[in-house]
């Protein structure tokens, strides 16, 4: 009887392990209807439109990776040393800081739900390495944009180029590219609409790092 059981509850976990690589796959060519995030969204409408990554401009591309993961074309993941600096910061302070990646992000937005858990993080922990093995960093970076959140209801970088600037995401300028990254760590309470002092200094910011990073920082991204 116990062998049974453990037989049925082996073929259930590789089951599951199959249909996450086959949706992670197929992920890989086709935009995602929407995602985890979205689904648990307040009542409230959600307003998102899926771009090509040939329709983002090259600043939006680069404003995200300035403000939220600079190594992301170098790392396989995971910031180690990011998440080196995030320990030793928590233990210390009040605040707690991150030190997810875009790869992170994007696993977490896609499939997993909000909280904090060692389950979840052990599940997002899952979907980066399955993502980082079967996508190339291009679509990783192209889902993360149109998946990201930018207000209450605003998610992806075409929605919130048309919504706060009255433009496609593919003429977004350097300046209005970092003012819609400096809202990422908290789109509910920031507005990129109508930035408060703080989120004109973070875009001020993020721009001052764009620059050092060159706007050739992602040209060999592949």
């Amino acid at each position: 009887m116990i062998g049974y059981i453990l037989k049925r509850l082996l073929l259930v976990v590789l089951g599951l392990f199959a249909f996450s690589v086959l949706l992670v796959l197929l992920f890989r060519w086709v935009p995602p209807p929407t995602s985890a995030f979205m689904l648990e969204a307040d009542i409230r409408p959600v307003h998102q439109e899926w771009v090509s990554w040939s329709h983002i401009a090259p600043p939006a591309r680069l404003a995200v990776v300035a403000s939220e993961d600079q190594k992301f074309p170098d790392h396989h993941g995971f910031d180690f040393d990011a998440i080196d600096k995030a320990l030793e910061h928590n233990e210390k302070h009040r605040r707690l800081r991150g030190a997810s990646t875009i790869s992170q992000q994007t696993a977490k937005n896609l499939f997993l739900w909000s909280g904090r858990s060692y389950f979840r993080k052990g599940m997002e922990a899952y979907f980066t390495v399955l993502l980082e093995a079967l996508w190339p960093k291009r679509r990783i970076l192209e889902v993360y944009l149109n998946l990201a959140q930018f207000g209450p209801d605003v998610y992806g970088v075409e929605e919130a180029a048309q919504r706060y600037f009255g433009k496609p995401a593919a003429r977004l300028d350097a300046h209005e590219a970092a003012v819609l990254a400096a809202v990422l760590p908290n789109p509910e309470k920031m507005h990129a609409g109508r930035p408060s002092a703080y989120v004109q200094e973070r875009a001020d910011d993020i721009e001052g790092q764009m620059r050092l990073l060159g706007s050739d920082y992602l040209a060999d991204l592949r």
